[in-house]
């Protein structure tokens, strides 16, 4: 059983896979791992619309400059 609703993955999914499509060669290791891991923090606290994990995956890629 999963921690999160089929939504909610979905949407940790789409939001990861999108951000990561704008780095070169869809981002390194690390960061897909720093990103996903804010996603999944993020959808803990409950924000896990697609605009609040937007906002997070921006914030967490800012995070590796």
């Amino acid at each position: 059983m999963s921690e999160f609703d089929a939504q909610t993955q979905l949407n940790m999914d789409i939001v990861l896979e999108e951000i990561c499509r704008e780095l070169p060669h869809g981002g390194d290791h690390e960061t897909r791992r720093h990103v996903a891991k804010r996603l999944v923090e993020a959808a803990r606290s409950g924000r896990t619309t697609l605009d609040n994990l937007y906002m997070v995956a921006r914030r967490a890629l800012w995070e590796m400059r």
